[in-house]
C-alpha cells in the first residue's frame, strides 16, 4: 500500500506541469472556459490513478520478467535462441504499442484524404497494418543489434551516428509523404509498453554476462528502438511509391 501511495504522490507530481500549462492556456490566454469540468476532474484522476497502478505493475511484474528471461538465455548460451527472442519480444511488444496503432490510423486518414491511397476502409487498414508490421519489424531489428551490440562490445556510438547517416540518407530518396510519418515512428515506439521491456532486456542482459556494466552496456536499446524505425518506414513508403 506504501508503495502504492507512492505512486499515486509521483504521478500526481509528474502530471500537475501538464495540468497547469493547459489551465493557463485555456484560461488566460484563450480566455475560454472549461466545458464539463466535473467529468475533466474525473478523468484526471482517473489518469493519475491509472499512472500509478501501471508503474507498479511494470515494477512488480514486467521488470522482473525481463530481467529473468534476458539471464536464463544468457546462461542457456544460445545466441540464435537470445536472438530470436529479442525480435520477438521488440515485434511484439511494439505491435501492441497504443500510441503506435494512433498514428498508424491517422497516418492511413491523412493517406486517404491527399489521394496518397484509396479511400476505402481496406485500403486504409491495409496501410495503417503495413506501417505497423513495418515499424514492429524495425525494432526486432534494432534489439538484435543491440543485443550483439552488448555480447561483442561494441560502442554504441559509433552504430548510432551510422543509423543517423542511414536515416538522413534515406530521407532524400523517400516520398516527401511519408518522411514526417517515418520520424514520428520513431517517437511511438518509445512509449508505455516497449520501453519497461525492452531497458529490462539490456540491463538484464548485461548484468548476466561477465566484463559487462550494466550501467554502461545496459542501456542504449531504446535509442536503437527509435532509430530504425525511421529508416524502415521511409523504405515502406518507397517500396509504396514504386
Amino acid at each position: 500500500m506504501n508503495a502504492l501511495l507512492i505512486s499515486i504522490k509521483d504521478s500526481l507530481r509528474d502530471l500537475t506541469p501538464i495540468v497547469v500549462v493547459v489551465v493557463f492556456f485555456q484560461v488566460v490566454v484563450l480566455h475560454q472556459p472549461f466545458p464539463e469540468v466535473l467529468d475533466i476532474l474525473v478523468g484526471a484522476i482517473m489518469v493519475v490513478l491509472g499512472l500509478a497502478l501501471f508503474i507498479q505493475g511494470l515494477e512488480l511484474g514486467l521488470f522482473p520478467i525481463g530481467e529473468s528471461l534476458a539471464n536464463a538465455f544468457a546462461y542457456r548460451g544460445s545466441l540464435v535462441a537470445l536472438l530470436t527472442f529479442s525480435f520477438g519480444l521488440g515485434f511484439a511488444t511494439t505491435i501492441a504499442e497504443p500510441a503506435l496503432i494512433a498514428v498508424a490510423d491517422e497516418a492511413a486518414q491523412v493517406a486517404s484524404a491527399g489521394g496518397m491511397i484509396a479511400s476505402d476502409e481496406a485500403a486504409m487498414h491495409s496501410y495503417a497494418n503495413g506501417l505497423r508490421y513495418t515499424v514492429a519489424i524495425s525494432v526486432g531489428v534494432a534489439l538484435i543489434v543491440g543485443v550483439l551490440r552488448i555480447l561483442k562490445g561494441w560502442p554504441i556510438h559509433y552504430l548510432i551516428i551510422g543509423g543517423y547517416l542511414l536515416v538522413v540518407i534515406t530521407t532524400f530518396f523517400a516520398p516527401r509523404e511519408i518522411i514526417g510519418i517515418a520520424y514520428d515512428s520513431g517517437g511511438v515506439t518509445t512509449s508505455t509498453v516497449t520501453v519497461p521491456l525492452v531497458t529490462a532486456l539490456g540491463i538484464g542482459l548485461a548484468s548476466s554476462i561477465k566484463g559487462r556494466n550494466p550501467m554502461i552496456d545496459g542501456f542504449g536499446l531504446i535509442a536503437f528502438a527509435s532509430l530504425t524505425p525511421m529508416i524502415f518506414v521511409m523504405l515502406y513508403g518507397t517500396f509504396l511509391s514504386l
